[in-house]
């Protein structure tokens, strides 16, 4: 355990991860500032909270001055460890930290650390179901749960904990989990859309390798669970020391393989069906990847096949991805407004098998909807409804792709894409909000986004 006594640190960024840390290093009796580009008023209820704590505040276009004037940094993931300031604070000797970094630190339970482009969230809180259900004490964090780093002291050797990493989380990091697990990795991040963070990666390779400190400094007594069909993913497991396992949708010999809709594990030396689609809550095959991710990490801590199938069949899924919403007049609506990049979209058409009304659109990541619009023009989406800064790069990539269906555009509000979209619908159809983009120009986060979409179902259909 770290004294921070009477070391003078400067948090910088107060928003979940902030706070989180302020809450620990209060209670080591640090000496905080609190830094961050936004004022007072638009700190909000944190302002007062912070300075009940007796915290001082940098605030505004100055946050980052005088940095010299602290031992530590703890910076937001949202903020670029490649900063001026920040360079030259650790040019002269100073010590740049982060949440997550802090907590591996800290941390007494084993941890297993989960990353990939998509799909995290998901894995992460299957295995948390997977143990919770062999009776383990299990402690659920990173960017799905809650942040755990003030809570640290309460958890125990023989506890266990699941943390969904993305690349910002573990740019930095110096110590790995003990069971890494790798889902299919694609690109994100690229370029930075969000006026609040600085944060992105100049290349896809950067992207990659920021994400390999989830295995860099594994031992052999460690476990590297990875997606064999995708190359980036299996590349994980030539860079640690850890015993490597594998899931697949084309190679029957690895240790969990899907086929038929189902998922087959491979347990002392037999291939058994653990699951199928009709047996589980969640929706697409691609989920079924995920189960067998997060049964080989239960498997690797030991729990049983009954437990492992029991915390797959159980788990209803995470709020905004796939969320079934209600139906009403013959139609389902389903929010997958976390949904921020084609891929995701692509994965979630192909979930239906009836006709849908899609919602897709939003503003700019960097993402390229080509195979998104040859998806759509053969899939079963009957009518489009495409919104946003992106509208006009969708509309091209749904018409190259063959679209021949209605596409309504130009619409503003959630309100009206709800009535617009309840009113495309037909008896027996899906309609489906899976963005496919960022929501930074309708709406403050895709939370929010998925939020809305659910108020309106409720309030101006039905």
């Amino acid at each position: 355990m770290r004294d921070f006594k009477g070391t003078h640190i400067a948090v910088l960024g107060i928003s979940t991860e902030g706070c989180d840390t302020v809450k620990f290093l209060h209670a080591r009796g640090a000496v905080i500032t609190c830094c961050d580009r936004r004022g007072k008023d638009a700190l909000g209820s944190v302002y007062p909270w912070a300075s009940s704590l007796g915290v001082s505040f940098q605030l505004g276009e100055t946050y980052l001055h005088n940095l010299n004037d602290f031992e530590i940094v703890v910076r937001t993931p949202g903020m670029s460890p490649r900063l001026p300031e920040l360079i030259d604070f650790v040019r002269r000797g100073g010590e740049t930290t982060s949440l997550t970094k802090l907590f591996f630190a800290e941390c007494v339970a084993p941890i297993i650390g989960v990353t990939g482009t998509k799909g995290k969230g998901t894995t992460s809180t299957l295995i948390a179901s997977m143990l919770e259900a062999a009776g383990l004490t299990v402690h659920l964090g990173g960017n799905v749960g809650i942040p755990l780093l003030s809570r640290v002291d309460s958890i125990k050797p023989n506890d266990w904990v699941v943390l969904e990493l993305s690349s910002f989380q573990l740019e930095d990091l110096t110590q790995s989990p003990q069971i890494a697990v790798i889902l299919k990795t694609t690109q994100e991040h690229l370029a930075n859309f969000d006026s609040l963070a600085t944060n992105f990666h100049e290349t896809r390779q950067a992207y990659v390798q920021s994400k390999k400190s989830i295995v860099r400094y594994q031992t052999a007594n460690d476990f590297v669970i990875v997606n064999k069909d995708d190359p980036t993913s299996s590349s994980f497991s030539e860079g640690t020391k850890a015993q490597r396992v594998c899931f697949s949708s084309l190679d029957p010999e690895a240790d969990a393989y899907i086929a038929g809709h189902a998922v087959h594990l491979r347990n002392d030396g037999t291939m058994i069906k653990l699951v199928d689609r009709e047996s589980v809550k969640l929706r697409g095959d691609h989920n079924l990847e995920n189960i067998a991710a997060a049964a080989l990490a239960a498997k690797a801590v030991g729990v049983s096949i009954e437990s492992i199938r029991m915390g797959a069949t159980t788990f209803s899924g995470l709020e905004h991805r796939l969320e079934f919403v209600r139906s009403g007049g013959g139609v389902s609506y389903f929010n997958d407004s976390f949904s921020t990049v084609p891929e995701t979209a692509i994965a979630a058409v192909k979930s239906f098998d009836s006709p849908m009304v899609l919602i897709v659109g939003g503003s700019e990541k960097g993402s390229d909807f080509t195979e998104m619009g040859e998806v759509i023009a053969h899939s079963r989406v009957r009518s489009l409804i495409v919104i946003g800064d992106m509208t006009e790069r969708i509309v091209k990539a749904i018409g190259d792709g063959g679209y021949k269906g209605p596409c309504i555009t130009g619409l503003r509000t959630m309100k009206d894409i709800v009535q617009c979209a309840s009113k495309e619908a037909q008896v027996g159809d899906t309609v489906l909000l899976s963005p496919a983009c960022a929501s930074f120009d309708m709406f403050p986060n895709y939370k929010e986004r998925g939020r809305q979409f659910k108020k309106e179902v409720h309030e101006s259909i039905f």
